[in-house]
């Protein structure tokens, strides 16, 4: 078994209906670009979640294990309904959703098939 260096204790037991107020959706990235303000190495991604969330923008510091051009074109999962957040001089919309690999690096979450861009997470 691989050991990692981010652990952590679970979270605190939540009831499903605390679950269901995140809303986690798949998308598509259309756009990678380089966020050199950023205060950490990041993109910003441009991500469509299809007609009902539309297009949205995150800033994501995922440029140890990706490149601009791996990203463009990949599916993501992200939360759509936390508030904006202003991150230097980005407004990130959505947050990016991924892991820590065994030196904290966010591995992003995959999708393994072709799931509908805008599919809510169940």
């Amino acid at each position: 078994m691989m050991e990692t260096a981010i652990a952590s204790p679970p979270a605190d037991r939540i009831a499903f209906d605390d679950f269901l107020k995140v809303d986690i959706r798949v998308g598509e990235v259309v756009r990678a670009e380089p966020f050199p303000e950023a205060r950490k190495p990041a993109y910003k991604l441009t991500i469509d979640f299809g007609p009902e969330v539309g297009i949205k923008r995150s800033s994501a510091q995922i440029t140890r294990h990706y490149t601009l051009d791996q990203l463009n074109g990949r599916k993501v999962a992200a939360v759509v309904n936390f508030a904006p957040r202003q991150i230097g001089p980005f407004m990130s919309e959505v947050l990016t959703l991924g892991f820590p690999d065994a030196d904290g690096e966010v591995v992003l979450v995959g999708v393994d098939r072709d799931a509908t861009i805008g599919g809510r997470l169940f």
